[in-house]
């Protein structure tokens, strides 16, 4: 990792203690607000970073908005996860306090990946709130700026990773990874808005296989595969053995999370979850339109072929009202508990890493309402 340069990473780092550090165990808050403080040294480095020179105030104002507003908001499990994965990876032992300081700094790169993943997809999608306030691109004061925002976030990812990793053995592997990830999502983005676009309603499209291939890339890597990868690179286990064995796995998890996501956009309470669902009137190939067509009778079929991709209450309810006809909520509980089965014998299987790296992401999301 590169030498902390600003008294305020070097105060960061010490939070981590004299030595080792292991994530907080059974404290979620306290691990949360440790996360969070190196958030706080990464945007304040990036609001002043010396490759911008003298950045008048008002850029570097919009800035800290953007970044404050997009970036740490949301469950934080993916970032937070890098260092879990690292702490199960080592055990009995446990990280040092440079290596919780990389995992997290690593982890973080994740959420400024997610972020601008978010900031592009809302305006694509038209949404409308996100986490719980409106979708940065709807303040009035932002508007479309924010498609210029969303390539700064990318940008970030890049210059954090060269501040803390240029002399980090994996640095290479490392930039890879994300640019991979960065890829592999942007074709997954591109699968689910040319086979479901808003205005083109064409149900034939709408299958599994297509489904199951879309949610893979535009959700399994970058959500699940990237944080674990990042684990095993910052505790030098970077083998292609291992980081297939990762992602199989992981890629099974990332599919799970996306149906379970698919299931809250229609059945979860928007005051939990932070959003109010649009998969109907957006016209998605979500995973509960493609069960309603493979169980619907005639006359239902109609019902969604007249109704769904229309953004008006009528149409969402006539749609809903087929997925409850066909008891699409049992159908999914009962996908939801055969997964997870299926992914605790797929882990206990493999012998060459601990349990522990995937049992502990699979936690976080089983059962999950938001």
């Amino acid at each position: 990792m590169a030498l902390l340069s600003s008294p305020a990473e070097a105060q960061q780092q010490t939070r981590y203690t004299n030595g080792t550090h292991a994530p907080t165990q059974g404290n979620n808050k306290t691990r949360r607000e440790e996360f969070l403080g190196v958030y706080d040294v990464l945007r304040d480095w990036l609001i002043n970073d010396p490759l911008l020179g003298d950045q008048p105030k008002s850029a570097r104002e919009h800035l800290k908005s953007a970044l404050d507003y997009n970036v740490p908001g949301g469950k934080l499990n993916r970032g937070m996860s890098v260092a879990d994965s690292l702490s199960a990876l080592v055990q009995p032992k446990v990280p040092s306090s440079e290596e919780i300081f990389q995992a997290d700094v690593l982890g973080w790169c994740i959420e400024w990946l997610q972020a601008f993943f978010l900031v592009a997809d809302d305006i694509m999608d038209n949404s409308v709130t996100r986490r719980g306030q409106p979708c940065w691109y709807r303040l009035p004061q932002v508007g479309l700026v924010a498609c210029n925002d969303y390539i700064i976030l990318e940008s970030c990812i890049y210059r954090i990773l060269q501040h803390h990793f240029s002399s980090h053995p994996s640095y290479a592997k490392i930039l890879e990874l994300f640019h991979e990830t960065t890829h592999q999502t942007s074709h997954g983005q591109l699968m689910d808005i040319i086979t479901a676009p808003i205005g083109t309603v064409d149900l034939t499209r709408y299958t599994l296989p297509t489904y199951m291939r879309i949610v893979t890339y535009k959700t399994a890597f970058y959500s699940f595969y990237l944080p674990v990868a990042c684990g095993l690179l910052v505790g030098g286990t970077g083998s292609p053995e291992a980081l297939g064995i990762t992602k199989d796995i992981c890629l099974r998890m990332g599919q799970y999370f996306q149906i379970q996501d698919d299931y809250l956009d229609c059945f979860g309470d928007p005051e939990v979850i932070g959003k109010i669902g649009t998969d109907i009137q957006d016209n998605k190939c979500s995973w509960l339109v493609v069960q309603a067509l493979d169980r619907a009778s005639a006359q239902q079929k109609t019902t969604i072929e007249e109704h769904y991709g229309k953004d008006n209450d009528r149409s969402i309810a006539a749609v809903k009202a087929v997925y409850q006809e066909l008891q699409l909520e049992d159908v999914f509980l009962k996908y939801e508990q055969e997964s997870y089965d299926e992914l605790l014998g797929i882990i206990s299987q493999q012998q060459l890493l601990p349990s522990a790296i995937f049992t502990t992401f699979l936690k976080k999301i089983y059962k999950r309402t938001k």
